[in-house]
C-alpha cells in the first residue's frame, strides 16, 4: 500500500490506502469547488438521512446485548442537528461488575486464551471480512454518530480498520519467546503470555481506528476484554463487536460497556479483576485514569493522550505545496484530532505570502452535511466541544492574534465551526498552548532552526511534530531535536497498521500499533531447568 499520494483531494485514492495525506507527484493541488460562507447566518439544507438503521444499542456482556443493570438509557446525538439517534443502555459500576466477571471466566475457564494461535487468527480475520463486507452500514454510523465526512469513513477509516484488524491476526501466530543462554547447565527460556482481563477506554473523534488498535493487539495475545465506548458515540463500535460474535468469537471475550466517564471508566480503571488497562483521551482524563490504576491493583496501563504539535515550515519550501500539507495537517477531521499540526510555524522570509495563502484555502475549505458528497468537513461532535472552540477563537482575538478566515459559527443549526485561521500569533497565546481540540489554525513566524526547534519543544506535549523542508540535513536535525513519538517529513499523519503511535512528555505513555503495541497486553515469563549431563557441555 502506498503511503505517499497526490493531495488534490484527501479521500480521492483508493479504499486500500494506510495514509491520511502526504506530498508525492508533481505536488499540484486540486481545484476547491465552492466557499464556506463567511457569514453566521449561512444556512445549512435539511440534512440527509443515513441509509442505515441502528440495530444495536445495548451492553454486549458475556456474549449477549442485554440492558443496563438500572434500566437507564442516554441519548446519542447527531452532530448535524443536535438530535437524538437512538437511546443507548447506561452502564455503571454494577454493568462493569458483571462485563469483568465474564470476561474473567472467558479467561480463567473459556477456550479463547487456549485456543491455538491460528485458530485465534481465523476468527479475526472472519470478523475483518465481515466489516468489509459490511464498509458501507459502519461507515454511515460513523458519520451519522460522529459528524466527519461519509467519504472519510467509507474510503479511509472502515478500510484501516479492516487492515488493522488482520494486521494483528497476522501476529497470532508469530508471538514467541526465547532460549537463553545462560551460566551453568540450565535450559532457559521465556513465554510470552496473555496478561488477562484488558480493560480499554476508546475516544469519540475516531471510535472505529481506536477501537481497532485496542482491540486488535488484545485478542492476538490472547486477552479477554470490557471495553468503554465514549458516550458520544457509542453505535459503530457495538456495531463491529457483533460482527465478532457472528465470526466466532467465544462469550464473553470482547464486552462491551457504554456509559460516562465517571461511572464506568472509573469502575474500569479501579477495578480489581481488570489487569491491564488502555486509555485513549484527554491528558487530564489520563491522569485521573492512572491514578485509580495505581490505587487499585496496581495494574499496567498504556495512555495515549493530547497533543499540541508543532509543523514546521522552513525557508526553502514550495508555499503552494506546505499551505496544503499544513490546512489537512490541522482541519482534517474538523480539528479532533490528538496529532493534529496546531502550532504552524513558518519561517520569517516566506511568513506572509504563507499566510495569504492559508487564509485563502481556509475560505475555500467546504463546509456541510458530511453525508454530501465532496463536503470537508463536519460537525464538531457536541455542543461542549462547539462552545470550548470558540471560546478559544474569542481568547485568540482578545490576546491580540490576527483573525485571518473564519472566527464563528457556520450555519444556524448544528455544531459547524468556520475553518479559521490565526496569523501573529505568540507562544504565550492559549490558542498555541491548549489542545483546541477544533478548527483553529495558529500561524507563527520564526527566525532559525535553533529558535524553531527550542520553541516547538517547549510544551507539556509530545505527541507528533511535521517539518516541510527540501534540504536533508534540515530534515536530519529536526527530526532527531523534536522531543515528539512520531514525526513526518513533506507529509503528516501517515497511520500504516505497522507504524508506532505515542507521545513523549504528557503526550503519554506505551505505544499503540505495529509490533511495539503487542509488548502492552502479554507477559513475559522466564523459565529455568536445570539439565543432567547436558551432551553439549
Amino acid at each position: 500500500m502506498a503511503s505517499s499520494l497526490r493531495i488534490s483531494r484527501l479521500l480521492s485514492r483508493s479504499s486500500s490506502s494506510s495514509s491520511f495525506f502526504s506530498l508525492g507527484g508533481n505536488g499540484k493541488l486540486g481545484r476547491r469547488v465552492s466557499k464556506y460562507s463567511t457569514s453566521a447566518a449561512a444556512t445549512i439544507e435539511e440534512p440527509i438521512k443515513p441509509s442505515v438503521e441502528v440495530q444495536h444499542t445495548q451492553l454486549l456482556i458475556n456474549g449477549k446485548f442485554i440492558d443496563a443493570a438500572s434500566g437507564k438509557t442516554f441519548p446519542t446525538l447527531d452532530p448535524r442537528t443536535g438530535e437524538v439517534i437512538a437511546q443507548v443502555s447506561e452502564g455503571n459500576g454494577e454493568d462493569v461488575d458483571r462485563a469483568v466477571a465474564a470476561a474473567r471466566k472467558a479467561f480463567d475457564e473459556g477456550p479463547w486464551p487456549r485456543m491455538t494461535a491460528y485458530e485465534r487468527q481465523k476468527i479475526m480475520l472472519r470478523a475483518a471480512d465481515l466489516i468489509e463486507k459490511h464498509n458501507d452500514e459502519i461507515a454511515a454510523l460513523e458519520t451519522w454518530d460522529n459528524g466527519k465526512p461519509y467519504e472519510q469513513s467509507a474510503k479511509v477509516e472502515v478500510p484501516m480498520l479492516v487492515r488493522q484488524i488482520r494486521y494483528y491476526a497476522g501476529w497470532a501466530d508469530k508471538l514467541q519467546g526465547h532460549t537463553i543462554p545462560a551460566d551453568g547447565a540450565l535450559h532457559v527460556q521465556t513465554l510470552h503470555e496473555p496478561i488477562g482481563v484488558v480493560g480499554q477506554i476508546i475516544p469519540w473523534n475516531f471510535p472505529l481506528l481506536m477501537f481497532a488498535w485496542k482491540v486488535g493487539p488484545a485478542l492476538a495475545c490472547g486477552n479477554t476484554i470490557v471495553l468503554k465506548t465514549a458516550e458520544q458515540t457509542p453505535l459503530s463500535a457495538l456495531y463491529v463487536a457483533n460482527l465478532f460474535l457472528e465470526a466466532g468469537l467465544p462469550a464473553g471475550v470482547l464486552n462491551i460497556v457504554s456509559g460516562f466517564g465517571p461511572t464506568v471508566g472509573a469502575a474500569l480503571a479501579s477495578h480489581m479483576h481488570v489487569d491491564k488497562l488502555a486509555f485513549t483521551g484527554s491528558t487530564e482524563t489520563g491522569k485521573a485514569v492512572l491514578q485509580l490504576a495505581a490505587k487499585s491493583n496496581l495494574k499496567t496501563v498504556t495512555l495515549e493522550l493530547g497533543g499540541k504539535s508543532p509543523f514546521i515550515v522552513c525557508k526553502d519550501a514550495d508555499v503552494d505545496q506546505a499551505v496544503e500539507l499544513a490546512h489537512l495537517a490541522l482541519f482534517f477531521n474538523q480539528g479532533q484530532c490528538c496529532c493534529a499540526g496546531s502550532r504552524t510555524f513558518v519561517h520569517e522570509s516566506i511568513y506572509d505570502e504563507f499566510v495569504a495563502k492559508a487564509k485563502a484555502r481556509a475560505l475555500s475549505r467546504v463546509v456541510g452535511d458530511p453525508f454530501k458528497s465532496g463536503i470537508e468537513q463536519g460537525p464538531q461532535i457536541d455542543s461542549k466541544q462547539f462552545d470550548k472552540i470558540l471560546g478559544y477563537i474569542k481568547s485568540g482575538v482578545e490576546n491580540g492574534a490576527t483573525l485571518e478566515a473564519g472566527g464563528d459559527r457556520f450555519g444556524n443549526k448544528g455544531y459547524y465551526v468556520q475553518p479559521t485561521v490565526f496569523s501573529n500569533v505568540q507562544d504565550n497565546m492559549a490558542i498555541a498552548k491548549d489542545e483546541i481540540f477544533g478548527p483553529v489554525q495558529s500561524i507563527l513566524k520564526y527566525k532559525d532552526l535553533d529558535e524553531v526547534i527550542h520553541r516547538a519543544n517547549n510544551t507539556a506535549y509530545g505527541l507528533a511534530a511535521g517539518v516541510f523542508t527540501k534540504d536533508i540535513d534540515t530534515a536530519n536535525t529536526l527530526t532527531r531535536a523534536l522531543k515528539a513519538g512520531s514525526v513526518w517529513v513533506n507529509c503528516f499523519d501517515i497511520f500504516d497498521a505497522a507504524i508506532p503511535f505515542g507521545g513523549y512528555k504528557m503526550s503519554g505513555q506505551g505505544r499503540e500499533k505495529g509490533e511495539y503495541s503487542l509488548k502492552n497486553y502479554y507477559q513475559v515469563k522466564a523459565v529455568v531447568t536445570p539439565l543432567k549431563n547436558p551432551a553439549w557441555l
